[in-house]
């Protein structure tokens, strides 16, 4: 069955969709001797797929990792800052996997790790709305708070989805609240509690 190129090199684990497309735009993908274009379509099956002049082989069997992610690393495959990224906790997990979402250096909780594109894709993309929920301890606390943090930010030039919001406990300036949201665009928590004002421990 034919489908879409960087959708068939997800699936095998070469990279992510994202990844895939820039490898055939950068013109490292052929089909059947001819170089791919982006938006080509192939059928695993019967094409002879190749990236950088290596066959795909066999599709890999579809790995799904739950990682408690501690601080202190970053959510990537490497990092070119040499910091450490949680690809070296699952290193011997038998596959090459990678992060679905993210969680930044000093967050930590559940992350999903997989080889599966299609089921990252799914769990990713925005328009699935897939609710994420955080444990957020806070410092400087006032009353009132909430209404700001309940407001769309402005990040990369584009606003977000407004966070639903629970205040689960509260001691002087320190709070732990818990929000719920669909996006997790880069730093997001963060940026909305230093938007009203409070530091994110």
């Amino acid at each position: 069955m034919e489908e879409r190129l960087q959708k068939i090199l997800s699936r095998y684990g070469i990279a992510s969709r994202r990844k895939a497309e820039e490898m055939i735009s950068a013109g490292r993908v052929t089909v059947n001797g001819r170089v791919a274009l982006l938006g080509s379509s192939a059928d695993a099956d019967l094409d002879d797929i190749r990236v950088d002049g290596v066959p795909l082989g066999r599709e890999p069997e579809a790995v799904y990792l739950m990682l408690n992610k501690p601080r202190g690393y970053v959510t990537t495959v490497s990092d070119e800052q040499g910091r450490k990224n949680v690809s070296e906790l699952v290193q011997d997990c038998g596959g090459r996997v990678y992060p679905v979402g993210r969680l930044d250096l000093y967050s930590e909780g559940l992350l999903l790790m997989t080889n599966d594109g299609e089921f990252a894709n799914r769990i990713m993309h925005p328009k699935k709305e897939i609710e994420k929920k955080y444990l957020v301890w806070v410092s400087g606390y006032r009353e009132g708070c909430e209404e700001t943090l309940r407001q769309p930010i402005e990040i990369d030039g584009r606003m977000t989805q407004p966070a639903k919001l629970r205040l689960l406990s509260r001691k002087d300036e320190t709070a732990l609240f818990e929000f719920v949201i669909h996006e997790g665009r880069n730093r997001q928590l963060r940026r909305l509690c230093e938007a009203a004002g409070l530091r994110v421990t």
